[in-house]
C-alpha cells in the first residue's frame, strides 16, 4: 500500500496579496471549465451547435451547488431548516451570531438529483433531443468534476475516514481542531497562522501527537473517480456503445456510486448518530443504492436496444 502517514494542515489557498483564492473554490472552477471544454469536443463530435453549449454550462452550475446544497440539508441537517434557515442557501451562519463561513456542505446526492432535473428542462427547452442522449454524455464532465470536488475536500480536510493503523494514515489538524481551539492554544488571533504555529513550534507537538491517523476518504473517493472518468471516456470515445441510449448513463451511476458506496466503509459518519442506521449502512451507502439499481436498469436496457433512433 502507498504510504502516507504525514500530518495535514495546508494553507487556505494561493495568497496573491491582495486575493486569497481558495483551493476548494479552485478545483470548482478547474471542474467546471475543464467540463465545458470536454462537453465542447462532444457537441463538435454530435453535431450540435456550439450556442447551446454555454446555456448547458449555466444549468448545469446551478443544478450542482444547489442540488448539492439542499441535499446536505435535507439528507444530513434537516435541523437548519428551522435552526438557521437562512443559512441553507447563504454563505453565512446567522445563530448564535452572524460569521461568514462559505458555502460548507454539499451533498453528491443533491448534486446529481439536481442535474438530472437541470439536464431535463435544459433538453426541453433548448437542446429538444432525449434526456437519455444528453445524459450519456454530460456525465462525462461530471464524473472528471467529480475528481476534482473531492481533491478539494482533502484540501479542506473534509470526509475524513475512520482511525486506522495502515500506512495510509493522514493526520487532519483541521479537521481535530477547529479556528476557536487553536487561537486559544497558540494564543495567536489570526486563524491561519494559527493553525500553521500548530504544526511548526515544537511546543506544540504534543497537540499534534494527539491527532489520530484517519484514512483519507477524499483521495480513495477521487482515486476511484479517475478509474470512473477513464472508462466511461474509453466507452463513449472508443465503442460503439454511446448509440445505446442510456447505456453510458447507466454505467455512470453504477461505476460512480459503487465507488462511493465502498469508500463510505472507510469514512466517518458525516452526522453522528446515522451511522449504521439501515442494515449496518450509513445515510451515504443508502442514498446509493437506488442510483445503482437504475443505473443496472438502464444498462440492460441499453444493451437489449436494437438501434437507438438518433443515429
Amino acid at each position: 500500500m502507498l504510504p502516507l502517514k504525514m500530518t495535514w494542515n495546508p494553507s487556505t489557498g494561493l495568497d496573491l496579496g491582495f486575493l486569497t483564492i481558495h483551493y476548494y473554490s479552485l478545483m470548482f472552477v478547474l471542474a467546471f471549465s475543464l467540463g465545458w471544454y470536454l462537453m465542447k469536443r462532444v457537441y463538435k463530435y454530435e453535431g450540435v451547435e456550439e450556442e447551446k453549449l454555454d446555456p448547458l454550462f449555466i444549468y448545469s452550475v446551478l443544478a450542482i451547488l444547489l442540488g448539492a446544497r439542499l441535499g446536505h440539508v435535507f439528507f444530513y441537517q434537516t435541523e437548519l431548516l428551522w435552526e438557521d434557515p437562512l443559512s441553507v442557501l447563504l454563505p453565512f451562519r446567522f445563530v448564535p451570531e452572524i460569521e461568514y463561513t462559505g458555502f460548507q456542505g454539499l451533498a453528491s446526492h443533491g448534486a446529481a438529483i439536481g442535474m438530472i432535473f437541470a439536464m431535463y428542462l435544459y433538453n426541453k427547452k433548448i437542446l429538444k433531443k432525449s434526456v437519455l442522449w444528453l445524459l450519456d454524455r454530460v456525465i462525462l464532465p461530471v464524473s472528471l468534476g467529480a475528481i476534482f470536488v473531492r481533491i478539494g475536500n482533502f484540501f479542506n480536510s473534509e470526509m475524513v475516514g475512520k482511525i486506522t493503523d495502515s500506512n495510509l494514515g493522514i493526520k487532519f489538524v483541521q479537521d481535530q481542531y477547529n479556528k476557536y481551539e487553536v487561537q486559544r492554544i497558540t494564543g495567536i488571533a489570526e486563524e491561519h497562522k494559527a493553525f500553521r504555529a500548530l504544526t511548526d513550534d515544537p511546543q506544540f507537538a504534543n497537540y499534534i501527537a494527539e491527532i489520530p491517523f484517519r484514512f483519507p476518504g477524499q483521495l480513495m473517493e477521487a482515486t476511484g473517480y479517475i478509474f470512473v472518468f477513464l472508462i466511461l471516456m474509453f466507452v463513449y470515445w472508443k465503442t460503439n456503445l454511446r448509440k445505446k441510449e442510456g447505456l453510458i448513463f447507466g454505467l455512470f451511476l453504477v461505476l460512480l456510486w459503487t465507488v462511493r458506496f465502498i469508500v463510505e466503509f472507510f469514512k466517518r459518519a458525516q452526522v453522528e448518530g446515522r451511522e449504521n442506521w439501515v442494515f449496518g449502512l450509513n445515510t451515504g451507502q443508502i442514498l446509493s443504492v437506488p442510483f445503482i439499481l437504475i443505473g443496472i436498469f438502464l444498462i440492460v436496457r441499453g444493451l437489449n436496444q436494437k438501434q437507438n433512433p438518433q443515429y
